[in-house]
């Protein structure tokens, strides 16, 4: 479901017997506390989150040197430790990302035909065509944001919005004026009732796909 600027999404009633398992990943500046408190509320929903850490430890301040410790990584590396974190978990385990972290996401689902979901926050997991067509993704992005390539924020809205007869299994969130990261609160563009909104729509996709306990 594509939501247009400025509409919530019709509230659902939300189911607390059931949990997901969900791989978390960081975005180009590393993990931190972004993602481990993102982990923890997801957790304190009864979800099993594991935040791998594609940095070793490492975490940067500015786009500029996240950039440099990607670099310094490598690319084989990078995908290399996000497929062992991978392997740990179920086959069905919702992939999620942060920023990079989505682009880490794209990379793994060919490797994951199973997964449950996809959530996306601050950027895109690809393009609709490359993922299966029954898999449920959920995006949240700002509009206009320099790391989302409008053409292909469009091709996902228009793969929400063209499923029918069968509820579509993709649902785009865009919010107008923000800046890239708005739920960050040790990001300038932190925006607390957008990211508020942001981690109840993901927890109401997560109990969506969870497994009854």
């Amino acid at each position: 479901m594509f939501h247009p600027p400025g509409r919530t999404s019709p509230a659902r009633p939300r189911d607390t017997g059931r949990m997901a398992t969900v791989l978390l990943f960081h975005s180009v500046l590393g993990l931190r506390p972004v993602e481990l408190q993102a982990a923890e509320r997801l957790r304190a929903d009864g979800h099993d989150v594991t935040t791998p850490d594609l940095y070793d430890g490492r975490t940067a301040e500015t786009l500029d040197d996240g950039f440099a410790l990607n670099r310094a990584a490598g690319r084989d590396t990078l995908v290399e430790r996000a497929l062992s974190a991978a392997a740990t978990q179920p086959d069905d385990a919702v992939l999620a990302g942060v920023s990079m972290g989505a682009s880490v996401v794209r990379t793994l689902l060919p490797h994951r035909p199973h997964t449950a979901g996809v959530l996306a926050l601050h950027a895109l997991p690809g393009r609709p065509e490359t993922v299966r067509d029954d898999l449920p993704v959920q995006i949240h992005v700002a509009d206009p944001d320099p790391f989302v390539p409008p053409a292909d924020l469009a091709a996902w809205q228009h793969a929400a919005s063209t499923a029918a007869p069968e509820p579509s299994a993709t649902d785009v969130h865009t919010h107008p004026g923000l800046a890239h990261f708005f739920t960050d609160p040790a990001s300038a563009g932190y925006d607390p009732a957008a990211a508020a909104l942001t981690w109840q729509r993901a927890a109401r996709f997560l109990a969506g796909l969870g497994s009854t306990r």
